[in-house]
């Protein structure tokens, strides 16, 4: 791989994450209850999109950005209502306060490296400036969330550009999500094992409303690994604080979608049920952990419109609070499953200072859980 040219690399590896994925499902591993979505993806919920920008270069570069776009129209000019948790606030989310202030956002939503968020708001804003009616907007408000992938990547390099911000946004699509080293997730680390993007959705049956919510992370996080209840980290001997020496530091991205009529506060309370999705992982949310969950509803009739006249009124109707728990299961079942999609997916890597990271032992999980 090192001998690759990067648009080799770029060419064809998404193409791989897409058709290689060796999903839990597929192995018989079932979380919770509720039914998935046809991708089992946060492309379920219907317009939003994922794109992901991969860059593998030589022997120290392994980084990306991922861009989720909550719909396929000018989302300046469409907000969305949305909200954000932290479960801990160790890490950067640019634009985080403009959210919970007016409970929505107005961009795309970028996940990249810690050192790159500069990068990423350019990006963001370049992007929207450049966008059909946005000719005399004079303030964005980029989103963009990171985890630290400085073990596998050259990160004090700063290799991501905004114009490689761009190229994710612009990449964005529907349907089948590539997980694993792919995008913002090509350097990181979870549970000791290689880490990287994941994806999952849950539906709704119609007696309880039909909608859907998606979750996408960007892993990269410690703790004791359970899958499906077991304790797979311990069985094999990973866990925090078994030596001294070891760290269980690292951060998390979660975000969150839904078609559901939504509103920011209700969105706020998805989002902290994502929270609960990552402790049923093993996740503990360390002193070094910065964990941060963005939820938004694409119900087109909550959108926020830039250019709604002075004086008029919102009508919106939103979801009651008793109608709240089915959409909060979803959340939790579809955030552990995606931590864990990320986990199955990933690739052993080698990057910055001879570092190595092994995948995820598929095998051997698949023995200590067909034990329990």
């Amino acid at each position: 791989m090192k001998n690759l040219s990067l648009l080799t690399l770029l060419s064809i590896f998404p193409v791989l994450c897409s058709f290689a994925q060796n999903r839990p499902r597929e192995r018989g591993i079932i979380f919770g209850v509720l039914p998935t979505g046809g991708h089992n993806s946060i492309t379920d919920v219907a317009g939003v999109k994922v794109g992901h920008f991969t860059k593998i270069e030589g022997d120290e570069i392994r980084t990306g950005v991922t861009a989720i776009m909550p719909h396929g129209g000018n989302i300046f000019q469409e907000k969305v209502p949305a909200a954000v948790y932290v479960g801990n606030g160790f890490g950067k989310l640019a634009g985080s306060t403009q959210i919970m202030e007016l409970g929505n956002i107005e961009s795309p939503i970028v996940l990249t490296n810690t050192l790159s968020v500069a990068a990423g708001i350019e990006g963001v804003v370049r992007y929207t400036l450049a966008q059909s009616e946005n000719e005399k907007i004079q303030s964005v408000n980029a989103v963009v969330g990171e985890t630290n992938d400085g073990y596998l990547n050259d990160i004090r390099g700063m290799h991501i550009s905004p114009k490689e911000v761009i190229q994710a946004i612009e990449a964005a699509e529907g349907g089948k999500v590539a997980e694993g080293n792919v995008g913002a997730g090509t350097g990181t680390v979870c549970f000791g094992w290689k880490g990287g993007v994941g994806t999952s959705s849950r539906k709704l049956p119609e007696s309880l409303g039909g909608y859907t919510v998606g979750v996408l992370v960007q892993t990269n996080f410690g703790g004791n690994l359970q899958i499906d209840g077991v304790a797979v980290g311990e069985k094999m001997g990973r866990y925090p604080f078994r030596d001294a020496m070891e760290k269980s530091d690292g951060s998390c991205m979660i975000v969150v979608a839904t078609d559901a009529p939504v509103m920011d506060r209700n969105l706020e309370r998805m989002a902290k049920r994502a929270m609960m999705g990552l402790a049923k992982t093993g996740g503990i949310a360390s002193n070094g952990s910065g964990d941060y969950v963005i939820a938004f509803s694409t119900a087109e009739g909550l959108r926020v419109k830039h250019e709604a006249k002075s004086g008029s009124l919102d009508t919106a109707e939103s979801i009651r609070n008793d109608d709240m728990s089915s959409l909060f299961m979803a959340v939790i079942e579809a955030t552990e499953e995606a931590i864990i999609n990320s986990l199955f997916a990933a690739e052993s890597m080698d990057g910055n200072h001879g570092h190595h990271v092994e995948k995820l032992p598929l095998d051997q999980v698949m023995n200590l859980m067909e034990k329990n």
